[in-house]
């Protein structure tokens, strides 16, 4: 046997979000989404400091910011067997909280707890896509302390460490009849005569672990009204140590599918963001950039078992992702002190290739398109902001669908293959209090 059952739900712990490419997600401020993240090069309260944090020293005396995104996620797929398929749990919840700190002219600090990668992806338990996976979760928290220092009026730089705790829970079903033939195969007169189908067998891992990297920041204001900013986070490593449970199991095949401990490594993306900030009129800030996230380097997925299932304590599976970028353009205009309006565009490139295309990472080319505004009242800041993002159809046509049948047939049985779809509509709240 070439496969294990467990590999497709360690598999989706790279799975793709809907809030941009690969699982990565950026809804981390409303001042920020309303200009579709366009703020590399320019402050919008203590948020910059997952932006940029070389624009802390733009930030007076002491600072907090505490906000939340609604994200309602509508996928669907065109089966090309006939008939499709809805997306299940649509309603999802980013929140963050930053500090940050001007000690002096030239020198603040920060931290910020936030949520930088993220998966929630659910399809009816018996729709064709089954064996590739039912549900995926993932939740991270990024604990990001950083310095910024002020070298003279036109350049500040900064730096920072993050700590990111990763927890994941894959459900998928398994071929249950067809486990059951390979085994009787395998080993004859083990198992008695089969005498009808075998429900599947559900099965469900729980992950999780720490990693550390770093990020930093630069700003540089060329003139009065031009300013560039650039940062970089490194890539994570995270050590992921769970546990796959298996339900359902006919007690004949209980010794091949018993519950195991399990272990892997994910490397989170590096990425790096560029910005050009211009003040053309008084009051009004144009903010155009991009956004490289280093996805090639999730290229394959290696998985190590305590205890074997269905003979297998390790696999290698092939991944081959791809770099992305993205493009966005962004504006605040302040219509007096009290108030401001936001708006802004994003284009994003997808991570994954057509043959490692499957439910559970449905990405796809994205257009997101923002507005907002803000409403300042004594040491209070209350930002808003709305978004709509339109994932391009993408078309699943690989061979990717029932590992154990797919040994039992001899050849590929590809499932769930069609046209996939999905909208995404984002509301976020945040409160700034300076102190």
């Amino acid at each position: 046997m070439k496969q294990i059952v467990l590999i497709t739900a360690l598999l989706c712990l790279f799975a793709g979000s809907a809030f941009s490419s690969g699982f990565g997600v950026f809804t981390q401020g409303a001042a920020g989404l309303g200009q579709a993240n366009a703020v590399v090069a320019h402050p919008v309260g203590p948020s910059s400091l997952y932006f940029n944090p070389a624009l802390l020293n733009d930030l007076p005396g002491r600072q907090i910011e505490l906000g939340t995104t609604v994200l309602y996620a509508d996928r669907s797929i065109d089966l090309d067997s006939g008939g499709s398929e809805d997306s299940e749990n649509n309603w999802h919840f980013p929140s963050n909280l930053y500090y940050t700190h001007q000690v002096n002219e030239k020198f603040s600090t920060g931290i910020g707890l936030f949520f930088p990668f993220g998966l929630a992806t659910e399809w009816d338990d018996d729709y064709e896509g089954k064996y590739l996976g039912t549900s995926g979760e993932i939740t991270s928290l990024n604990i990001n302390p950083v310095v910024s220092y002020r070298l003279n009026d036109k350049l500040s730089i900064a730096g920072g460490f993050s700590l990111v705790y990763l927890d994941s829970t894959i459900k998928k079903k398994i071929n249950q009849t067809a486990a059951y033939i390979l085994v009787d195969a395998q080993y004859p007169g083990f198992l008695p005569p089969l005498t009808g189908p075998l429900e599947d067998i559900d099965q469900k891992f729980d992950g999780d672990g720490w990693g550390a990297g770093f990020n930093l920041g630069v700003l540089y204001k060329a003139t009065e009204y031009i300013s560039i900013g650039a940062t970089y986070r490194s890539h994570v490593d995270i050590d992921i140590e769970g546990q796959a449970k298996f339900h359902n199991v006919d007690p004949r095949l209980a010794p091949v599918f018993s519950d195991t401990d399990g272990d892997t490594t994910i490397r989170l993306p590096a990425q790096a963001t560029v910005g050009i900030a211009v003040t053309p009129i008084e009051n009004l800030v144009i903010e155009v950039g991009g956004r490289w996230e280093d996805w090639s380097s999730t290229d394959e997925l290696k998985i190590d078992l305590d205890s074997a299932v269905m003979n297998q304590t390790s696999d290698i599976t092939p991944r081959d992702w791809k770099s992305t970028w993205s493009y966005n353009i962004g504006g605040q205009y302040r219509i007096n002190e009290s108030f401001d309006l936001t708006a802004g565009y994003l284009y994003g490139k997808d991570a994954v290739p057509g043959s490692t295309f499957d439910p559970l990472i449905p990405d796809t080319d994205a257009h997101l398109f923002t507005i907002g505004g803000g409403w300042t009242s004594g040491a209070w800041t209350i930002n808003t902001a709305f978004g709509y993002e339109h994932h391009e159809r993408g078309k699943k046509d690989n061979d990717l669908g029932d590992p154990l049948g797919s040994i039992l047939a001899g050849e590929p049985t590809g499932t769930a293959n069609g046209k996939y779809e999905a909208d995404i509509y984002l509301s976020s709240l945040s409160f700034i209090y300076r102190f």
